[in-house]
């Protein structure tokens, strides 16, 4: 026994709920109970505290970059959008919770919570408080309660199948029946034979039904399940009335149905969302638990996390690395398709990278780890695609809201048709089941279904194609846009501008010039440091990298200064030649001592790839750092009409912001960071192991315009077929409605018709995988 304030609970569970009820203002809940005593929460405050153990949180809790905790659940029991949209409430209301994100379609939460404040265990008994339960996603475990799932799913279907099968039969019987003449003892034998039949199709079929509304009444929410629930009991009570009243005709052949095909099509909408879903999951479940490693000149397996930084680890063939390092022994085929998308095999030897998720074909490799599994590639990827299907689009918000206050219409709706009916025809039986029609033919789910499940498959078709968008809004973002800004060199080219002409003006030593560039991150610089292959020779005193303009130091009392015209021309140097290529200028004490002209080459597909993102109504415009006449070179080869040369970091920024109605920046990486953080969508190219995460908001795998032209056009088809989904689930309510409130529709074809509603939704949002196959 507990006490609390004067009163007594049997356990937390009711401790629990009394304050739930009472801060949301349902004190009145206990006088409508009465006497009778509330059932406890399902399990003990031992299988509560498991969640508490240090085990577990190693296991399954991280850390954000605030020191708040992180973990990934699986609730339990949701059936609707309302479901969702209860346990998010409760959570951002609960103290300690910072943030509560749950997807509709995998009905997985992210959760992130002050440990000084609130412990997990408190969180789990609080969403068992209000109806539903929880456990830590583990991609194994959720297979096997999926699996679980399904098999309920199984049991309750072969039930109501098998009841619906034989009411079927009997009501043919009736129906005969009642064109030639039946006497009632007869028709009451079949009747209460349906009784029998139609009574465990409602109670333990259509229990989830039953469950879903309860906790939905219990915290003031009329959801789907209630529709169903309140539908098919009233035609059940309806129908035992007349049974034994002997006035009007039976419907449990209604009741039977209305639960099987409503029942089947929350099944097929499981596996639905299911497929959907697949490309995490099915990467998830495949990555090793385990990995090699040699220590002492002995192979050992070390589980993922237990690897460091510097172990030597072993790949062989038909393994999947688990962490990215560097080859120091070895040559082998590799696959990086679980990654880019690209099914060619990689040919990889000494010295070459091996990015964790890709897999060795043939040989074994010996590599150096250059990343734990907690910052691999695989693993982060991972994670940011698992967020991007928790964070909603802006449009899954106002349909959810939207469908939130749908249920509660249609059941006022349903009350105003047998009020209306009653009054016009003055029979009961019509009226009441014109208004059950009505209740069953209302389908929220289609339209709650509408956004995410497009959604899903979306980041699921980007991810198999080596795009990941670190959020599902960023999608419609995408969708919107109508600008496209590009960096010239690392996206339209390759970024490897190679010296095609030196010209030396006054004699120096190399390794001098060499020394100035071994730092250097621009792609001009290590063009030229490359070109030189000359070791650096001396100790450079004062080293400056400016960004954008060029590189300053001294050596031995002299100044060195090396970049562009425009750089050395400022610090005042006379230089009079143009450029028509990239350029390097070496100058010391002021003067020239060497130029080097450079030519980058464009990426293979750069105009084709631009020509399709004009025909998605996107302008592309280019932005570059270098002069004018490679700009204008390099626009007309490529077909952009609009570019800006000579630009800064800052400028480019600047540029960015002066853009409006949806703007797509897209670089390296490298010089953009500024401008691409003042973008709608900031786009970073680059390989799957070098790629900027941080500062983008779509991750490219590819090194290629195409990456990005598929970024746009994924973006664009999946919001147009969310568009799609809610005009159809809009469409397939504004005709229905009217239909069954004018009586043109019994419960029986609203049943079949909620149903299939659902999985229309569902269906034309898995074509996205047919357009981008």
């Amino acid at each position: 026994m507990i006490e609390d304030g004067g009163k007594h609970f049997c356990c937390k569970g009711c401790q629990g709920v009394y304050h739930l009820l009472t801060e949301g203002g349902l004190e009145s809940f206990y006088a409508k109970k009465g006497d009778t005593k509330l059932t406890p929460v399902a399990g003990s405050q031992q299988d509560l505290a498991r969640f508490d153990l240090e085990g577990f949180a190693k296991k399954y809790v991280t850390q954000t970059e605030n020191g708040f905790n992180e973990i990934s659940l699986i609730i339990e029991h949701i059936h609707c959008a309302a479901c969702v949209w209860l346990n998010e409430k409760i959570l951002h209301q609960t103290e300690g919770i910072i943030e509560a994100n749950i997807n509709y379609t995998d009905y997985k939460a992210k959760i992130i919570w002050d440990p000084q404040k609130i412990k997990l265990s408190q969180i789990i008994e609080k969403i068992q408080a209000i109806g539903y339960d929880a456990y830590a996603y583990d991609p194994k475990v959720a297979e096997e309660k999926a699996q679980k799932t399904r098999r309920d799913y199984y049991i309750k279907m072969i039930v109501a199948i098998f009841a619906t099968m034989n009411v079927m039969w009997l009501a043919i019987a009736k129906y005969f029946g009642f064109f030639s003449g039946m006497d009632k003892d007869i028709k009451f034998i079949i009747s209460t034979a349906e009784l029998v039949l139609a009574t465990p199709t409602l109670f333990f079929s259509g229990w989830v039904f039953f469950r879903g509304a309860y906790f939905g009444l219990k915290n003031k929410i009329v959801n789907m399940d209630l529709l169903v629930a309140s539908g098919a009991l009233l035609i059940y009570l309806y129908s035992i009335y007349v049974l034994f009243s002997g006035i009007g005709e039976t419907y449990f052949d209604s009741v039977t149905m209305i639960i099987t095909f409503i029942l089947v099509g929350k099944f097929l909408e499981v596996l639905s969302k299911k497929s959907a879903g697949d490309s995490l999951d099915s990467l998830r479940a495949h990555i090793p638990d385990e990995i090699t490693v040699i220590k002492g000149g002995k192979e050992q397996l070390l589980s993922a996390t237990e690897v460091q930084k510097g172990d030597l680890a072993l790949l062989k063939a038909g393994d999947m690395a688990i962490v990215d390092g560097v080859i120091t022994e070895g040559e082998a085929s590799v696959d990086e398709s679980n990654l880019t998308g690209e099914s060619k095999p990689l040919f990889k030897q000494t010295g070459d990278r091996i990015i964790s998720g890709s897999t060795c074909l043939d040989s074994t490799l010996t590599y150096r780890v250059s990343k734990d599994f907690k910052n691999s590639t695989l693993n982060s990827l991972t994670t940011l695609l698992e967020e991007a299907q928790n964070k909603k689009p802006r449009i899954e918000e106002y349909t959810n809201t939207l469908s939130r206050y749908f249920s509660a219409t249609i059941l006022t709706l349903a009350l105003l048709t047998f009020a209306g009916w009653y009054l016009y025809s003055g029979v009961f039986e019509q009226s009441f089941v014109t208004a059950v029609a009505v209740i069953i033919i209302a389908c929220p789910c289609a339209l709650a279904l509408a956004t995410p499940v497009a959604t899903l498959v979306g980041l699921g078709v980007s991810f198999k194609r080596g795009i990941l968008f670190k959020e599902a809004r960023h999608i419609e973002t995408i969708a919107k846009a109508k600008t496209l800004l590009l960096d010239k060199t690392g996206t339209l080219t390759y970024g490897k501008p190679k010296v095609v002409k030196e010209q030396i003006l006054k004699e120096f030593d190399r390794g001098i010039l060499a020394a100035l560039l071994a730092d250097s991150k621009h792609p001009i610089s290590k063009g030229v440091f490359e070109y030189l292959n000359a070791a650096p020779t001396q100790r450079l005193d004062n080293f400056k990298a400016l960004e954008a303009k060029g590189l300053q130091a001294s050596f031995e009392g002299k100044e060195l200064i090396g970049g562009s015209k425009r750089f050395l021309q400022e610090m005042g140097y006379t230089i009079n030649r143009e450029f028509s290529s990239s350029h390097f200028i070496f100058g010391i004490d002021g003067e020239v001592a060497a130029v080097y002209e450079l030519k980058d080459k464009l990426k293979e597909g750069v105009k084709q790839d631009l020509e399709k993102i004009k025909g998605y109504g996107v302008t592309p415009i280019m932005v570059t750092g270098d002069n004018a006449a490679v700009a204008a070179r390099i626009a007309k080869a490529v077909g952009i009409e609009k570019y800006y040369s000579e630009q800064t970091p800052t400028q480019k920024a600047d540029l960015v912001q002066s853009f409006h109605g949806g703007v797509i920046m897209a670089g390296d990486g490298i010089n953009d960071s500024l401008a691409l953080s003042r973008a709608d969508i900031a786009c970073v190219m680059g390989s799957g192991a070098d790629v900027s995460i941080k500062v983008s908001d779509v991750v490219l795998l590819h090194d290629s315009i195409k990456n990005l032209q598929e970024a746009i056009g994924i973006g664009k088809t999946t919001y147009g077929f969310i568009k799609q989904n809610l005009w159809l689930s809009l469409l397939y309510n504004a005709v229905t409605i009217p239909l069954a409130v004018a009586g043109f529709v019994i419960p029986l074809v609203a049943a079949l018709s909620m149903s299939l509603s659902s999985l229309l939704v569902v269906g034309n949002s898995m074509r996205i995988k047919l357009k981008w196959r």
